[in-house]
């Protein structure tokens, strides 16, 4: 074997141990190149995983959220329900009590009819009571006005058509005061003196519309009615009681100082009267 044969056998040789060397190293990198990629694509993967479980966890709590939801409408609806069941039976309650009343009202019109004219037969039997209270305190005007109110009169008593309608009037309005009803009497008080300011019962109209505002206990505006008959009429017989009753109404207010004045006023122009009588012993309660 020559040189040449030699070398070209070793030089065979390690071919043969050197390329599987390489080959090994080639299939490394092919490995790691695999490895990362599947890495990579697990994490996207496991990273997509998460994204659905996320949703689907909302999904879940939106879900439990409107079952949430229905639940508390189907109970506001029960709760409805039953509120328009129960309006529903006042309802026909109050309709069957109101036809009960008709029929029992229709029943009773004639026992109406005999209330109201026992009611009628009390007004009147009442207005002669009141009467006869203002003629002891000196409230009203003359005997012939009783006369008048009461029935018959005679020639001399006989009235002109406009003083029979003053008296009318006056009448009515004191019917009105007796049953409380103020605003009534209030407002034909003063029709009357305003179509009949020189009627005889002017002075006396003219005190009991300060007395629907005293019995209503607008103190303030009494006061001022029972001045008008202080001033227009100075010598009628209403002033004692209209002083009198000032003297109440201040004392009503708080004001002491000017109850005192008034009511010692009333005690020294009228002492005989029966309103000075109540005046002083008003007077011996105040406190100097």
């Amino acid at each position: 074997m020559n040189q040449r044969a030699f070398q070209t056998i070793v030089f065979a040789l390690l071919g043969m141990i050197i390329l599987p060397g390489c080959a090994g190293q080639q299939d490394v990198l092919i490995l790691d190149n695999r490895q990362s990629v599947i890495e990579e694509r697990s994490i996207a993967t496991e990273q997509q995983s998460l994204q659905l479980e996320s949703r689907l966890d909302e999904y879940i709590k939106n879900g439990e959220d409107l079952r949430e939801r229905s639940a508390g409408q189907n109970v506001l609806i029960d709760q409805l329900k039953g509120e328009i069941r129960v309006l529903r039976g006042k309802l026909e309650e109050t309709e069957y009590l109101l036809k009960q009343k008709i029929k029992a009202f229709e029943g009773s019109k004639g026992k109406r009819k005999d209330q109201l004219d026992r009611t009628e037969q009390m007004i009147s039997a009442n207005m002669d009571r009141i009467i006869h209270i203002e003629q002891y305190l000196n409230l009203e005007t003359t005997e012939s006005e009783l006369k008048l109110e009461k029935g018959p009169q005679t020639k001399s008593d006989i009235l002109s058509k406009k003083e029979l309608s003053a008296d009318k009037i006056y009448k009515s309005a004191k019917q009105a005061f007796a049953q409380s009803d103020f605003e009534t009497a209030r407002e034909e008080f003063q029709q009357l003196l305003q179509l009949y300011p020189q009627s005889p019962q002017a002075d006396n109209a003219q005190f009991w519309l300060g007395e629907t505002y005293y019995r209503e206990k607008w103190y303030e505006k009494a006061i001022l009615e029972y001045q008008k008959v202080i001033e227009k009429y100075p010598k009628g017989n209403k002033v004692p009681a209209s002083l009198l009753k000032q003297g109440l109404a201040f004392f009503s207010l708080g004001d002491k100082a000017n109850t005192r004045l008034i009511l010692t006023e009333l005690v020294k122009k009228y002492p005989k009267s029966n309103e000075a009588k109540i005046a002083k012993q008003k007077l011996k309660k105040l406190k100097p």
